[in-house]
């Protein structure tokens, strides 16, 4: 179903009277927090984002929040959410430091030009499962930080996570005097119905997690961000540190059993090197499947053409063991391998896979490897990134200039790398826009100036008015006037 289908069903579909009447009455009390909030100076906004950043940053805290999460949506493990929930909240802090987000932000006197940010109103964040902790609080950080105020539409298996993660904001709030109606979330049960009666209701729409969730947001008639689909294949290269790429991608791959979408789905390998990095991801615990153990994999994971449950951000071994590979969890791999050949429907291991199971392909070249990643893009993941582990720097210009893709992340763990990182100049962020490509209308990490409103005065200033030669003089010269 494309953007348009699902306009058209929303549409068609009957208005449920009670989610219109829950979400209205939510918007209605955080509008009038909102309008005292916005103007109450860069004080109280910092005041109310470091409130909100401390509440799912502090250990005790945290650590509620990640067993939580773990226990009720049966996704990825609590020491990684543990660690992403302080790491990315804690780098999402560094970008915030010390911007101006209220107020004038910026004079250009020679254009005479004054701006001022202004905040959007009451963003109703759409949030997934996978992290439901971690993302609604990026989102609350950075809509408080620009003076909005934000109600979470959390996926039903995240609400109890998102609920705690609210009740721990308020207590900072009251600490603070800050009201709580400035971070509100949907009432139980969580339904397609409320979420899009939150969406029509509010001023914007930040959406993170199925497609469905965003087109649906794209739909809803509000202005919304919204991200594409992850897909993410990375390039070896001959010239690669192969031991280092090999632990890098051990990293990433398992790293809160593959929930992000940032974790690599396949891994193109130059011939070359094919078999030695085969072998440096065997001694990182990676286990090669053959042809029949790949089948009964296939099996298990994919039931009536979509992921099961019981393979989603499970460890290797569990999803082993679930497959009936007995022999193959005896070994405690830290993530499965098949060999692949193709990408499209035909071929499911060349799609998301949201788990700790890697595609390889092997490619003839540096440009053979990029035209597979290519051929995966087109079946799904445009938009996103594509990683590189390489010694020649130019060939991720290459791929930045010839691929589908907003990011190309560069010898790093890409699931960590992605939405930022101390060792990278990428902002924090765990919402990363997938360009046109992607069906998205940025291509940026979702980050606090999407949440902003800019305002822009403009002053006289001397004319100047360009010559025709000036402008034209090149192509009159080599085409005539």
């Amino acid at each position: 179903m494309n953007a348009r289908d699902t306009g058209a069903e929303l549409r068609n579909t009957p208005v449920d009277s009670e989610a219109e009447r829950i979400a209205a009455s939510l918007v209605v009390r955080a509008r009038a927090a909102q309008r005292r909030f916005e103007s109450a100076g860069q004080q109280a906004l910092d005041t109310a984002s470091a409130a909100a950043a401390w509440a799912i940053m502090e250990p005790g805290r945290n650590l509620q929040l990640a067993d939580l999460a773990v226990r009720d949506t049966g996704l990825g493990n609590a020491d990684d959410k543990y660690r992403k929930n302080f790491r990315k909240t804690l780098g999402l802090l560094r970008d915030l430091h010390g911007q101006k987000t209220t107020g004038v932000i910026a004079v250009d006197k020679a254009r005479g030009v004054v701006e001022i940010a202004r905040a959007a109103g009451v963003v109703a964040a759409v949030t997934p499962s996978t992290n439901p902790a971690a993302t609604p609080a990026n989102k609350i950080i950075n809509a408080l930080k620009c003076g909005n105020a934000v109600i979470v539409a959390p996926s039903p298996k995240g609400y109890s996570s998102c609920s705690l993660l609210l009740e721990f904001i308020h207590e900072q709030f009251d600490k603070a005097g800050i009201h709580p109606d400035l971070v509100q979330m949907l009432p139980a049960p969580i339904s397609k119905p409320a979420t899009a009666a939150l969406m029509r209701h509010c001023d914007l729409v930040v959406a993170t997690g199925s497609q469905a969730n965003v087109r649906m947001a794209y739909a809803s008639g509000t202005p919304a961000f919204g991200v594409g689909a992850g897909n993410v294949a990375s390039i070896v290269t001959a010239s690669a540190d192969l031991r280092d790429s090999a632990r890098k991608i051990l990293h990433s791959k398992t790293f809160d059993n593959a929930t992000s979408c940032s974790s690599e789905n396949s891994l193109v390998i130059e011939d070359a090197v094919y078999q030695p990095m085969l072998s440096e991801l065997d001694a990182c615990g990676g286990v090669l499947l053959d042809a029949a153990q790949k089948a009964r994999l296939q099996a298990a994971m994919w039931v009536d053409g979509k992921l099961s449950e019981q393979c989603t951000a499970k460890s290797a071994e569990v999803i082993a063991r679930v497959a009936g590979l007995e022999e193959v969890a005896a070994r405690r791999p830290a993530f499965l391998m098949v060999e692949e050949s193709g990408a499209g429907a035909d071929y499911p291991f060349s799609g998301e896979k949201l788990a700790p199971v890697l595609a390889v392909y092997r490619a003839a070249d540096f440009d053979a490897a990029a035209g597979v990643v290519r051929d995966i893009y087109e079946y799904m993941g445009a938009g996103h990134s594509v990683g590189l582990h390489s010694g020649d720097a130019g060939q991720a210009v290459r791929l930045g200039v010839t691929l589908p893709v907003a990011r190309v992340i560069v010898n790093q763990a890409h699931c960590l790398a992605t939405g930022g990182n101390f060792d990278n100049g990428l902002p924090f962020s765990l919402s990363m826009g997938c360009g046109t490509w992607g069906r998205n209308n940025f291509s940026d990490n979702l980050g606090f100036r999407h949440y902003l409103n800019i305002t822009r005065v403009a002053y006289p200033i001397e004319e100047r008015v360009p010559d025709v030669d000036e402008l034209l003089g090149d192509f009159f010269k080599r085409f005539g006037q």
